[in-house]
């Protein structure tokens, strides 16, 4: 492992954990544009859950690659359907929060060794 993906990587894993704790407690600057997409309040626990578990993997996969590989590509998915969100509600000017999200995750995948 590198130093530069385990630096890249552990910055991910912490700025998807701030992510999924700001969702989890219903940060009122994360709620209020979720709201404007459209997003169903019901999902909320279940999006910030799987921020937290994407962000964990992350982790574990400095230790077990596989786990960080499944972690990455999936958080790869959920920020990627975030920035279709943000498009279909027509937030063009919000689009690059979630692509500031996906990008050290992407980062993370292209440095493994």
């Amino acid at each position: 492992m590198s130093t530069a993906h385990l630096i890249v990587t552990v910055a991910a894993a912490a700025w998807v954990g701030f992510s999924a704790v700001s969702m989890l407690t219903r940060a009122k600057w994360v709620v209020e544009p979720i709201t404007e997409y459209g997003v169903p309040e019901a999902w909320w626990p279940w999006l910030g859950a799987a921020k937290a578990a994407g962000a964990a993997g992350l982790l574990v996969g400095l230790f077990w690659p596989p786990i960080g590989i499944a972690a990455a590509i999936g958080l790869v998915l959920y920020f990627a359907g975030a920035l279709v969100t943000v498009a279909r509600a027509r937030s063009y000017g919000h689009l690059v929060f979630p692509a500031l999200y996906l990008a050290p995750v992407v980062a993370s995948l292209l440095l493994l060794p």
